[in-house]
């Protein structure tokens, strides 16, 4: 019988398991950040202005965000990779089958642990699909690319951030003190994460502060 696994070799199956699990669980993660409606993370915002304002699922909002984004890193000089393609699919598609079973919490504790089971699940999923190395999300590598300019990378990412925080508040995105604690968790997670799902060297380094 034939064993297809033999026809990936082994190393390149344990990132395409990293890349999928994280993904998914990503896409899982942003979903629970949103029911939860105590505020989301600055590019959840945007893309839910977005869905607020045009005839879009929060899911499909994030896929033609994640492939315009792509659009702008031809100037940039950047080369997707195949996480990056599956990043720019696969999160928005998850998210939206997420939110179709998850129930309406209407309590204040169910919303609080669904906020918090959300930013850890995305910065365990963050770690996960960035340790595999194939490839950096379509906005992680807007700001990498950026950075090639020479402009410190932590300016880069509070700039564009707040730009999308703002511009999504202002199409109705949710903006609260969840957004808040995402901002202030997500960071330190990833810290935590990274190093322990990561196959190499370079992805923690090509990470820089994923987003």
């Amino acid at each position: 019988m034939l064993d297809l696994r033999a026809l990936v070799p082994s190393p390149i199956r344990r990132r395409l398991i990293l890349l999928s699990v994280g993904l998914t669980l990503f896409g899982i993660s942003i979903a629970f950040i949103v029911v939860a409606n105590l505020g989301a993370d600055p590019w959840t915002v945007f893309h839910q202005g977005l869905a607020a304002q045009l005839p879009l699922t929060l899911g499909t909002a994030t896929v033609v965000v994640s492939f315009a984004v792509l659009l702008l890193w031809v100037p940039l000089k950047q080369r997707p990779g195949l996480g990056t393609i599956g990043n720019a699919i696969v999160v928005g598609l998850v998210a939206d089958l997420t939110l179709a079973v998850l129930p309406d919490f209407e309590r204040l504790g169910p919303r609080v642990a669904s906020l918090v089971a959300g930013v850890v699940g995305l910065g365990v999923a963050s770690g996960l699909y960035i340790g595999a190395g194939l490839g950096p999300g379509p906005r992680d590598g807007l700001m990498t690319g950026f950075a090639e300019f020479g402009w410190p990378i932590r300016w880069i990412r509070t700039g564009i951030e707040a730009s999308v925080l703002v511009l999504g508040w202002l199409l109705g995105g949710n903006v609260g003190w969840g957004t808040l604690f995402f901002a202030l968790s997500i960071g330190p997670i990833v810290h935590l994460t990274l190093p322990v799902f990561a196959l190499d060297s370079e992805a923690i380094v090509a990470s820089n502060a994923p987003s």
